[in-house]
């Protein structure tokens, strides 16, 4: 299995290579070169697995053995879901009105961030360690993406995490869970921007290749294949859990609904389905709605500003990972998305190719939610359930509660369950809880940071922060 850039300017690389890889060289980004195809005897012998297995042999299929021995694979995984507060990792919740929740924030930091990053953490440790090497690792966060990426490698000898999050634009808990983290290995940067400006600084250092290298930088973001890779499993799981019986022909189909932010959850997704998994993908979005234009119309463009929603992780106008998603559909048409995403860096204005559009839109379906429709969705879960669902949750539930919660799929006449994914705990986003009119349930470890020493470096607006990064990088690397 190798792994080559969407834009196909660089030569293709193993997973160790695409792991410590932020941006390809290109400006691409790395996915593999062929997407393994699972036949229906694989899907029922993989029916009855553990969230934790489904991630092991979806991991097996793109990680040789050559470079990872599939018992050390199963270990790493292990050893990364070890933290987890839920015997089972993930946990599926079957509300009222046919609403499914595949809750997948049961990991430290309450997000779901935490399952691909604690992985993906074990997997740098495995291959450092191996080679007696440091890398620093650069970091844009929207909320959650930080401290999941924090805690995958706080304290470890061989990494240094420089993470940069939009001061006031993350809730205080997101905010709290970065800046409490003491450690010397962790340098957090609290920056007066947007999560797209503070994306910028981080693809100028990666851009540039000389110092890249010099530095050994890498990115958790989802830019980073290892984190799409586990997040596939969330497919396979939901899947099986909400299908009675795979001994139909054709199989049963699900329809999984998810929250999109950056688009690596909805890119597995993708993948999932090519792998031959039968599901059928919503993407839902907040008002900050670019992916839901381009399903609709074609229209990969900025529309003004980033507005600032409920949903905070979810405020993204340039969701990097579409690129995966057109490559993927273009049948691997490397010319093709440089084309079109050189063309969008210089004008952020982009129509998809007509054909193009119509594979997208028959992959995906799409929605978005104003804040009054994400909170009209938390509180009719509390009243129906007494369930609290986050913000980006809510948007998943909207949907599905202005949908019929079944519906009929005329080629064999079968009705189709549907899953929300709920990328967060509410107990992070008590704001949005309180503008629902609910009340927050708040755990105690949460409740605690508010009393903890914090620590961050202001980046204020005029000032060249991708010059602060480069400083303190080239500090921490004296100390080595």
């Amino acid at each position: 299995m190798e792994y080559v850039s969407t834009r196909g300017g660089t030569g293709a690389v193993d997973f160790e290579g695409a792991l410590f890889s932020g941006y390809a060289p290109d400006g691409g980004l790395f996915m593999p070169q062929r997407i393994p195809s699972l036949d229906r005897d694989t899907l029922q012998r993989w029916s009855g697995l553990s969230y934790p297995e489904l991630v092991k042999e979806l991991c097996s299929l793109f990680v040789p053995a050559k470079l990872v021995p599939r018992n050390a694979l199963n270990e790493l995984i292990e050893r990364a879901f070890s933290r987890f507060r839920h015997k089972n990792v993930v946990h599926l919740s079957r509300l009222k009105d046919g609403l499914n929740i595949l809750e997948l924030w049961h990991g430290v930091t309450y997000a779901f961030k935490d399952l691909s990053l604690s992985c993906t953490g074990q997997f740098l440790q495995y291959f450092l360690e191996k080679k007696q090497k440091h890398v620093n690792i650069l970091v844009g966060t929207s909320g959650d993406t930080g401290s999941s990426a924090i805690e995958s490698v706080r304290g470890q000898k061989n990494v240094d995490i420089f993470v940069l999050l939009p001061k006031g634009l993350c809730t205080q808990t997101q905010e709290l869970q970065m800046t409490t983290v003491i450690e010397d290995n962790v340098h957090v940067f609290a920056a007066h921007g947007n999560s797209d400006e503070i994306d910028e600084p981080i693809k100028e250092l990666f851009a540039d290749v000389d110092f890249a290298g010099k530095y050994d930088l890498m990115s958790l973001n989802s830019v980073n294949w290892s984190r799409i890779m586990v997040q596939i499993a969330h497919y396979f799981y939901a899947y099986f859990q909400c299908t009675s019986s795979l001994d139909t022909t054709p199989l049963p189909v699900v329809e999984i609904v998810v929250p999109t932010g950056g688009g690596g959850n909805i890119t597995a997704g993708c993948i999932a389905q090519k792998m031959g998994l039968p599901i059928r993908l919503v993407t839902v979005v907040n008002s900050n709605d670019i992916i839901h234009r381009t399903v609709q119309h074609g229209d990969f463009s900025l529309a003004g500003s980033v507005k600032a929603t409920l949903a905070s992780a979810m405020d993204i106008q340039e969701p990097y990972n579409v690129e995966r998603i057109l490559w993927l559909l273009s049948g691997s048409d490397s010319r093709l998305i440089k084309t079109l995403m050189e063309q969008f860096n210089i004008s952020k204005k982009l129509k998809l190719p007509e054909n193009l559009h119509r594979k997208l839109s028959e992959t995906l379906g799409s929605c978005s939610a104003s804040d009054q429709d994400i909170v009209g969705a938390m509180r009719r879960c509390w009243e129906e359930n007494q369930y609290l669902l986050c913000p980006h949750s809510a948007v998943a539930a909207h949907y599905h509660y202005s949908q019929p919660h079944r519906f009929f799929c005329l080629s064999f006449l079968s009705s189709i369950p549907r899953c929300c994914l709920a990328p967060a705990s509410a107990a992070k986003f008590q704001d949005a809880v309180l503008r629902a009119g609910l009340v927050p349930q708040i755990p105690p470890d949460i409740t605690a940071l508010t009393a903890m020493e914090t620590r961050s470096t202001p980046l204020e607006r005029g000032q060249d922060w991708a010059q602060v990064l480069r400083g303190r990088i080239e500090a921490v690397a004296q100390q080595w």
